[in-house]
């Protein structure tokens, strides 16, 4: 099997050794353009999630992805953005990765500017700089996947965002990575059931490894839902949310596929989680 993770990584990390920029002084023209009143102030993501409402959607906006290959190439951001909203979406995930899912930064935009709902920027992050462009470009949240960054970038990355207000989902896939995560200071946890270096997807994954995130730190569950067996299951583990890309870009009411999602009781984790 290919490993996608580092032909996306080493892209990325190539990009990002080619930026100059300061990260400082990209922190001041947000500063400015907040002030301004040109660069709306970031909306509560992690709160969106945790209202105690039963279990609550992520819903993802992507064209295409390397696995699957091309979803909906000519989707509109905007209209999507709205039907997600009308079907009861908490929060919004927007790729902005040309290159392998087909995104921009145009579609957050947009999508954000559709709809009252948080939006989470769904890229690489390797550099600080990564992290205050998601700022400049209006989301809400930034994501770090584990299994890109070292200790130090997942601290480093993760006090940006929160510097900036932004929400940071750390992003894991066993219990190694879930501990490096929360030693980091994460709390907002996504367990991701596809492998990015194979992007297989395992369904008893985020079950498997809900017990140990503690009842603190907002817990979500991404990839391989497919409909409400699934997203009931994954409440009953003790999730609080779900991230859900192709099963809702491919339905044909999305709307509808997203209500069939949400709402289901949520489970108790341990009080402890981490052990």
């Amino acid at each position: 099997m290919p490993s996608y993770l580092v032909d996306i990584l080493a892209s990325h990390r190539a990009r990002a050794r080619a930026d100059r920029r300061d990260p400082d002084e990209l922190v001041a023209q947000a500063t400015q353009a907040e002030r301004a009143g040109t660069l709306p102030p970031p909306r509560d993501f992690a709160g969106a999630l945790g209202g105690g409402g039963g279990l609550s959607c992520i819903a993802e906006i992507k064209r295409r992805s390397p696995s699957a290959g091309d979803l909906d190439p000519g989707l509109l951001a905007d209209l999507v953005a709205k039907e997600y909203a009308a079907g009861g979406a908490s929060c919004l995930s927007v790729l902005t990765d040309r290159e392998f899912f087909g995104g921009s930064v145009d579609d957050l935009r947009t999508a954000r500017q559709a709809c009252g709902l948080p939006v989470l920027r769904k890229d690489f992050t390797v550099a600080e700089v990564d992290v205050v462009d998601a700022r400049l470009m209006g989301a809400d949240a930034a994501l770090l996947i584990a299994a890109a960054l070292d200790d130090d970038e997942l601290r480093r990355l993760g006090a940006r965002a929160g510097a900036l207000g932004l929400a940071a989902l750390v992003e894991v896939h066993d219990e190694e990575e879930l501990d490096r995560a929360l030693a980091a200071g994460a709390r907002l946890v996504g367990v991701n059931q596809r492998d990015l270096r194979t992007f297989a997807v395992d369904h008893d994954r985020a079950a498997a490894l809900a017990a140990r995130i503690p009842r603190d730190v907002v817990a979500v569950a991404e990839s391989g839902i497919r409909d409400g067996d699934d997203a009931r299951r994954l409440a009953d583990a003790g999730y609080d949310a779900i991230l859900v890309g192709e099963t809702l870009v491919r339905a044909a009411d999305r709307a509808a596929a997203l209500r069939a999602l949400t709402g289901y009781s949520i489970g108790h984790r341990p009080v402890g989680g981490h052990r």
